[in-house]
């Protein structure tokens, strides 16, 4: 048994001090901290910081030079070891739209290695699955996804993965759009999201009630918000649909922030839609067949759209606590409960609570990782 005292440990709706947190390989509790020392075999001491869950991205394509879509389980690993100095504990290594080909052999490829990162002495955050971004995907709202692989939605190049695909973002109103949401909804526990996609309001809400349950990256490459057809923004905010965000003031602007933690609340799901210029230096980068520029914060195309993130998702958690008018409590759990809630994993991961998954972040005020725990498994220190 393990122990965590002198922390403020972040439940999620408040702020829990002059505790202490016991775990072993899962969440046994908050206790006294005089208890927690007589019976824990090993204490850290946070010395202050916040005691967090561990953060979930749910949507990353890469970092530090590698991306998921290169179909390299080496490359993989190296992400997962990275994204601990972030506080990532878990998360879906996300394709883009790509060779079906590729996709396949990607979903084959992580089987394994999902199994492999949940061993203790796997040296990296968890692989819950993989998100496919696309390729059922409108090639109207494309952004930087390459149009020579869009494909028409089909469940049935789907149900085969359906072990290890957790979550598939396609645009609903394409042929056979309301047929897929349909079906996979009823053969899998596949979470649909909408995305890159031109569907009107009342198209959108048409698929939410089909089974779509979440919205991806919010504003980017959908239908927008206007009074006369409120689009797929429109459906997203007026839904109980989990809704994505990239926290980097740079896709979304910051001044938008307070509004969506009122209208979406726990149901705002941060992500980082990272590529493999995350981490990385200023310069040119491939991204799905095609070239894109990193420069500082912005990633595009060479014909200016925009493509992707270099955001780190504690940087995400920052911005979204400094600017969304949210306490640090919230602003955690929209990257920790919120997204695991809409994956269909709140019951094992997310948040501090007795028989979770201990997956713990230690982080400083101004959110810099201090430690990563996995599973029970300090697997980062600063």
């Amino acid at each position: 048994m393990k122990a965590i005292v002198n922390g403020r440990i972040l439940l999620p709706d408040a702020e829990v001090r002059n505790k202490a947190l016991l775990y072993d390989e899962s969440i046994i509790g908050i206790v006294d901290e005089a208890d927690a020392r007589r019976q824990a075999e090993e204490i850290i001491d946070a010395r202050g910081a916040y005691v967090a869950p561990g953060l979930m991205d749910v949507h990353i394509h890469g970092y530090g030079g590698d991306d998921v879509s290169d179909d390299d389980p080496q490359g993989v690993r190296r992400m997962a070891e990275k994204l601990l100095t972030n506080g990532v504990t878990s998360f879906l290594p996300t394709t883009l739209t790509v060779g079906w080909d590729t996709l396949k052999s990607v979903c084959c490829h992580m089987r394994p290695l999902a199994e492999e990162s949940r061993k203790p002495d796997f040296p990296g955050a968890e692989i819950l699955g993989v998100h496919l971004e696309g390729p059922f995907i409108n090639p109207e709202r494309k952004g930087a996804q390459n149009p020579e692989y869009i494909l028409p939605p089909d469940a049935k190049r789907v149900l085969p993965f359906a072990d290890i695909v957790r979550l598939i973002t396609l645009a609903p109103e394409m042929p056979g759009g309301y047929d897929c949401i349909r079906t996979l909804k009823q053969q899998s526990e596949i979470a649909v999201s909408m995305g890159h996609s031109s569907a009107t309001f009342d198209q959108a809400m048409t698929a939410v009630g089909l089974g779509v349950t979440r919205a991806t990256h919010l504003f980017n490459a959908m239908t927008p918000l206007h009074h006369r057809d409120p689009g797929v923004v429109g459906a997203a905010l007026n839904s109980d649909v989990y809704t994505e965000l990239i926290a980097d003031t740079f896709h979304v602007n910051k001044g938008i922030y307070p509004m969506l933690a009122k209208a979406k609340g726990d149901h705002l799901v941060l992500i980082t839609d990272a590529l493999r210029s995350a981490g990385m230096p200023d310069g040119e980068y491939e991204n799905g067949g095609q070239t894109f520029v990193l420069k500082g914060i912005e990633c595009r195309l060479l014909d200016g759209t925009i493509a992707g993130s270099v955001l780190r998702m504690n940087q995400g958690v920052r911005n979204f606590r400094d600017y969304g008018g949210v306490t640090m409590a919230q602003a955690v759990r929209a990257a920790s409960l919120a997204p695991a809630e809409s994956i269909g994993m709140g019951s094992e991961k997310g948040s501090l609570t007795p028989g979770k998954d201990a997956d713990i972040v230690l982080l400083d005020n101004d959110c810099q990782v201090l430690k990563t725990i996995v599973r029970g498994v300090c697997k980062y220190s600063k």
